[in-house]
């Protein structure tokens, strides 16, 4: 969820850049197709229903679908912000996997985020002794802004890689 800020974001720094926004239309992302499908399986993961489908094999879901869009980030690294972007999802998947296919938080971020714990709006999971924790979502979006959740900073990487993506796009002739 935090990322999503970073579109409005992105387009009103493109726009402060002089950027246009029907620049956007010409913007190539290859393998596009593999960001969207690996970010889909996240999606329906983690839902009630996709949790119970997966069984089992969900963590390694989860590290195979955050690896997918990994590689679809690498595949566009030439990118103005992509790299900013690779670092941030490179610093997920490597929270994610040292923690057996899970991204741990804390107590503390949930209950900033306004949250009752794990598997309510977030797919964070509270782990007594977590493997690369200041790597994990350890911050929070509070409470009483929209799309409140808990957060790490390889989100934030990935959010700031994302605007400087989109404001370079815009400002392309």
């Amino acid at each position: 969820m935090f990322m999503l800020w970073a579109i409005p974001i992105g387009i009103v720094a493109g726009l402060l850049a002089r950027g246009r926004l029907d620049n956007l239309a010409a913007f190539r992302f290859r393998w596009g197709w593999l960001a969207v499908l690996g970010l889909l399986v996240q999606v329906v993961l983690f839902t009630p229903a996709g949790d119970r489908l997966a069984g089992g094999f969900g963590p390694a879901l989860y590290v195979l679908s955050t690896l997918a869009v990994f590689v679809a980030v690498l595949r566009n690294i030439r990118l103005a912000g992509m790299a900013i972007v690779a670092l941030g999802a490179l610093a997920n998947l490597a929270a994610i996997t040292a923690n057996g296919g899970f991204m741990p938080t804390t107590a503390t971020a949930l209950a900033a985020a306004g949250l009752d714990g794990p598997g309510e709006s977030t797919n964070s999971v509270l782990l007594a002794n977590p493997a690369l924790q200041p790597l994990t979502d350890i911050f929070a979006i509070p409470a009483t802004w929209p799309l409140a959740n808990v957060f790490s900073v390889g989100d934030v990487l990935i959010g700031l890689g994302i605007v400087v993506v989109l404001a370079a796009a815009m400002r392309r002739t």
